[in-house]
């Protein structure tokens, strides 16, 4: 329900402004009032303080007599007034009364019956007064009102008034006089005819307020007889229908307010259009549609609300016909395009949210708003500068948020200087320069968010001199410098501090409790801040909720009174050095709910567990230990659990499926044995990640996967499982990650998941597998597979055209591909930033390569090393988003097949071992990524396609194909087209001279040589023009989206990595060459990132993407995931 506090403060003001000829108060009347006075409890009495037997009851406050001395006028409102008022009250025996008014009291009460005394009453306002229960009939009795305001504030808890016995069509049936009407809160519970037939016969209704009633929809068309209506307030009620037309038919019509009312379809355009209308709320009706055609000259609009609605398009330029809006609130809808520079027109705009569009281009000025007190233009796409507006003159702003834009430059020092300005966020853009404060910021300043941009200098001490700062966000810049704490304890009335991930070293040395002090503080961040231990303050901060220390210098120990702050809900000092829990920790009641403590030292076992915790990752340590038998029952509210990449041995306890919320379980890379809990599949309802891969697990996969599974991935690579696919596993209608790669498992490929629709990665490799991969009487078969790793198996038989043509996701336009770039990733619950990050390794050119991240659009075929023979399928040359093709080491027979050359994205192709036959098709020149090539172990014939890359791969690409000749080859073609000598060409003594010609070949001759002879001979020369021209292509290739690596940035990394070379010692070369036999590769594969350009000489790459290391990895393939907050 939209809250209107001002307008009960307008209902007391009429109710008090009637200038009356008051006589003097007649002895019953003043009796009757005190006996009132004495039913009420108060503890300021207020008005009814000088209520007493002295003084004239006329003259009291909130009392108006008439003439003859009789109380007509009663006004005790917002006077906190508790007690009784039941049938038998005194008041009810003052009959002359024609105006009531308790509004704003606390009388919880049951609505009493005696209301039909006041024969006379034209005004009642009960609202917020206490009352509740059914509204009695009694009320359809006083046929003179004017006014009946029964309201309750939603934001006021309480037992709420009701209209069953009588309904709201006999409650006001008889009230023909009423014109305003308030019952917002009331509980009427009344279908759209019914509701809209019982008003109308109130014609003369001009204010009708009834948000919050549980009335639906559609609204009937009786409404429409409410002619006299100016103002309507329907908010928070289930209409669940369009907005008639009519409603702008009402001439008189001033407000409409039908916010969070379930609005469908386009609003009408002639609403917009109403000649009156100055207040308009649509807001939060999200299938609520329209756009914006014209406003009109002088139109009288001053707010207009539609935040979170599905309005959208362009703002018109006429939007500067709204010269009397003073409040505009389009947050979160559909605008796009840039805003208009006409808005400078608004010159009497109090408040502007356009936050959550795709408003583009520039800024434009708001100079001209100098009432302007909030400025909101947040995650927009509107870039340049915020140069343009002449921030000093906005002398009565408050907010201004510019956050999640990509406005560039440097910030204005004018904006901090508004006197009254309050909260600052610029965050998320690209903002540059350094930041200097001296002097200039407001001194009510209590935020200021800088974070993600691109900030430099040194660090800004002038921030630690705003003393009223309660939130101060620097982080993710590149400011440097030297912080103490001393500095940082000047603002005491910090409640939040993120200086993360800058240059910044801050001495936490100082740091005691009775040194530093912030008794407002809640949140702490200073991730990668060069901190060497924990502040000892922060055991005293009565507050803290969130405390970031990740990725810092930090060694030791974690003290135990970190998990003795009560306060303290989430904790992260991740990626430091610590080695140990100072413990012995016994009975935590920590409240903590988010802990991360992956990649430190952590070793021994793991200690008591927060009770209270959902997310836990204690991976990538040192814990070496069995698991505790109860580890499950001290883990009652976790949605993520991580162990990975630790030393734990032993079983997996069975009470782990005692967690009966937990979403995400990963428990690969240690060194569990035994068999996995039956339990484990059985609680896959919740669980959307199960990651086992890498251990010692033995066994069965069981076969009870519930038939509401909801497993996004599960990971069970490198294990001893055995025995067969589960039949269940089909249950699992969400799974997108299947990959239970090198153990022992068997049967025939598992035709039985094909209606896993949204099944991506599907690895079965270095298993027992046998038989076709042909699943009969399908043609739905996983439509967004991408990656398939189903080799070194026993399959055999042909490959399929129907089978692979279901593969939609291999056949991707590229443009389609690129615009939907995202990653396989698990949320974890879906209002918070937490999510489980898949992630998977490939055999590609050769090499074993770890993708951290599976990009949507990555796609690769690795069938190698089973017994498909017959020829490749036609259907391969539709799969132009492939990247990867590994067709090795098996029995494919025919020609290499020319459509083969439509893969343009491919860059590994491995046809190695087979039984091809024929010429290499020429089409394989149009591969021009293409960086890793085998056809050897063929019986290829003819000559390797010349003057072109083919030549560019080596002599191994090749061999072992006996009829196979020509470069790289050593073995020439016994056929090979030879040059014809040179004769020159004969002159007639009769043939004469073009001395013009002669004169222009040999200038060019003199001048070519005068330039190229220096740069043969004269290296300064030389590399001064390759300085030059790589200058030239660095600063124009990023305006098409590409980087140009320099030749030179390659020898400089060369450099390094030899000399590094030749500081290792006689043993480790001894070692290296060892390891050459099991050669392991530690590579960085890139998805969309490095591709060489045609010539092969220079590499060129896209900005768009993250290239990702990847760790020592062994000859077969295996998947691993890992978790990003």
């Amino acid at each position: 329900m939209r809250i209107f506090p001002f307008s009960w403060l307008i209902a007391v003001f009429f109710s008090i402004s009637v200038v009356l000829v008051s006589g003097q108060c007649q002895s019953d009347q003043r009796q009757l009032l005190l006996e009132l006075k004495g039913c009420f409890n108060s503890t300021s009495f207020g008005k009814l303080l000088n209520w007493n037997q002295t003084t004239d009851c006329c003259s009291w406050d909130g009392v108006s007599c008439e003439a003859s001395g009789q109380v007509i006028g009663l006004d005790l409102s917002n006077q906190l007034i508790s007690g009784a008022i039941d049938n038998s009250s005194s008041l009810f025996r003052l009959q002359h009364l024609r105006r009531l008014n308790l509004a704003y009291n606390r009388l919880i009460l049951t609505f009493p019956s005696e209301f039909d005394k006041f024969a006379n009453l034209s005004y009642l306002n009960l609202s917020n007064a206490g009352l509740k229960g059914q509204i009695p009939a009694e009320i359809s009795h006083m046929t003179r009102l004017v006014t009946l305001d029964l309201s309750k504030d939603s934001y006021l808890l309480g037992d709420y008034l009701k209209l069953e016995k009588p309904n709201l069509d006999m409650l006001v049936r008889n009230l023909t006089r009423l014109r305003f009407l308030h019952l917002d809160g009331v509980n009427i519970s009344a279908k759209g005819n019914e509701w809209c037939q019982a008003l109308t016969s109130l014609t003369n209704l001009q204010v009708l307020s009834m948000s919050d009633c549980y009335l639906s929809g559609p609204i009937d068309s009786s409404f429409s007889k409410l002619r006299s209506l100016s103002v309507i307030r329907l908010d928070g009620n289930k209409l669940s229908a369009p907005l008639p037309t009519f409603f702008a038919e009402f001439r008189n019509l001033t407000s409409l307010s039908l916010s969070n009312t379930n609005l469908t379809g386009r609003l009408p355009e002639e609403i917009l259009q109403a000649p009156k209308l100055k207040t308009l709320d649509l807001s939060f009706n999200k299938l609520l549609e329209g756009s914006f055609q014209k406003f009109p000259p002088n139109a009288s609009l001053q707010s207009l609300v539609l935040s979170d609605t599905k309005f959208g398009g362009e703002l018109p330029e006429s939007i500067g016909n709204l010269g009397k809006l003073t409040r505009i609130e389009l947050f979160n809808c559909k605008f796009r395009g840039p805003i208009p520079e006409t808005k400078e027109k608004l010159r009497q705009l109090i408040y502007l949210d356009f936050s959550s569009n795709n408003f583009s281009g520039p800024m434009p000025s708001f100079s001209s708003s100098r009432n302007l007190t909030q400025l909101n233009l947040a995650y927009n796409q509107l870039n340049g500068t915020v140069h343009s507006t002449e921030w000093s003159g906005l002398s009565k702003l408050v907010s201004v948020d510019l956050r999640n834009n990509k406005f560039s430059g440097t910030i204005p020092g004018t904006l901090f200087g508004i006197p009254s300005l309050q909260k600052i966020f610029l965050s998320q853009n690209q903002f540059t320069g350094s930041l200097d404060l001296h002097g200039r910021a407001s001194l009510l300043l209590d935020t200021l968010d800088l974070s993600s941009n691109k900030l430099q200098g040194q660090f800004p001490m002038s921030v630690f001199k705003l003393q009223g700062l309660k939130i101060l966000k620097l982080s993710s810049n590149n400011f440097s410098g030297f912080i103490q704490w001393t500095d940082i304890q000047k603002l005491r009335n910090l409640s939040t501090l993120d200086l993360s991930y800058n240059n910044l070293s801050i001495d936490a040395n100082a740091a005691n409790s009775a040194l530093s002090s912030f008794p407002n503080i809640t949140t702490l961040k200073l991730a990668s801040c060069n901190l060497t231990k924990f502040p000892g303050f922060l055991k005293t901060q009565p507050r803290l909720n969130h405390l970031d220390f990740s990725k810092n210098q930090i060694s030791g120990e974690i003290p135990n009174w970190i998990w003795e702050i009560q306060s303290l809900e989430y904790l992260n000092i991740s990626q430091n050095f610590i080695r140990k829990f100072e413990g012995p920790l016994q009975n935590v009641s920590s409240s903590l709910i988010v802990v991360d403590l992956h990649c430190n030292q952590l070793q021994g076992r793991i200690l008591s567990l927060p009770p209270y915790a959902t997310y836990l990752d204690y991976s990538n340590n040192n814990f070496r230990s069995v698991l505790p038998t109860d580890i499950g029952d001290f883990l009652q509210y976790a949605y993520f659990f991580s162990l990975s990449s630790n030393s734990f041995h032993g079983s997996i306890p069975w009470s782990i499926c005692n967690i009966s919320y937990l979403q995400v379980l990963d428990l690969s890379n240690n060194s569990l044995s035994g068999q996995i809990p039956q339990c484990l599949t059985q609680m896959s309802v919740s669980l959307g990640v199960l990651n086992l891969k890498q251990n010692n697990l033995s066994g069965i996969i069981s076969d009870k996967f519930p038939e509401n599974c909801g497993l996004q991935t599960l990971d069970l690579n490198r294990n001893q499982v055995e025995g067969k696919v589960p039949q269940s596993l089909a249950n699992c209608k969400m799974l997108e990650v299947l990959d239970i790669g090198n153990n022992q498992i068997s049967g025939t490929f598992p035709c039985h998941l094909k209606n896993i629709a949204k099944l991506r990665v599907l690895v079965l490799r270095s298993n027992k597998f046998n038989g076709s991969i042909h699943c009969p009487e399908n043609n739905t078969t996983w439509p967004m597979l991408q990656i398939v790793d189903i080799a070194s198996n026993n399959f055999s038989g042909k490959l399929h055209q129907t089978c692979l043509a279901t593969w939609g996701a291999m056949q991707a336009v590229e443009d389609e591909a690129q615009s939907k770039l995202k990653h396989l990733q698990f949320k974890v619950l879906q209002l918070n930033p937490y999510y489980y990050q898949d992630s998977i390794t490939v055999t590609s050119k050769g090499l074993e390569l770890e993708l951290l991240k599976i990009l949507t659009v990555f796609t690769s075929i690795d069938i190698s090393c089973n017994n498909f023979e017959g020829p490749i399928p036609k259907v391969i040359g539709t799969f132009n988003a492939l990247y990867v093709l590994n067709f090795s080491h098996n029995a494919f027979t025919g020609a290499i097949p020319s459509f083969l050359g439509n893969l343009r994205q491919l860059e590994s192709l491995d046809l190695s071992s087979n039984d091809f036959d024929g010429e290499i098709p020429s089409q394989l020149v149009n591969l021009n990524f293409l960086s890793f090539l085998n056809v050897s172990n063929n019986k290829l014939v003819g000559q390797i396609p010349t003057s072109t890359q083919l030549q560019t791969f080596s002599e191994a690409s090749f061999e072992n194909n006996k009829g196979l000749c020509g470069p790289p080859l050593s073995v020439h073609c016994p056929n090979a087209p030879s040059q014809a000598p040179h004769t020159a060409p004969e002159f007639r003594a009769t043939d004469g001279f073009d001395w013009q010609f002669i004169f222009i070949g040999v200038g060019f001759g003199v001048g070519a040589a005068a330039f190229i002879a220096p740069l043969i001979f004269w290296k300064r020369a030389s590399k001064w023009v390759d300085d030059n021209v790589d200058k030239i292509l660095v600063v124009i290739l990023p305006k098409v989206g590409l980087i140009y690596t320099r030749a030179d940035d390659t020898k400089v990394e060369a450099d390094e990595n030899l000399e590094e070379d030749k500081t290792e010692n006689d043993e480790e070369e001894e070692e290296e060459e060892s390891e050459e036999k099991n050669e392991e590769y530690r590579g960085r594969y890139c998805v969309f990132c490095s591709k060489l350009d045609k010539t092969r000489t220079k590499a060129i790459h896209d900005l768009s993407c993250t290239c990702y290391d990847s760790p020592s990895l062994s000859p077969s393939s295996s998947t691993s995931s890992s978790f990003s907050p």
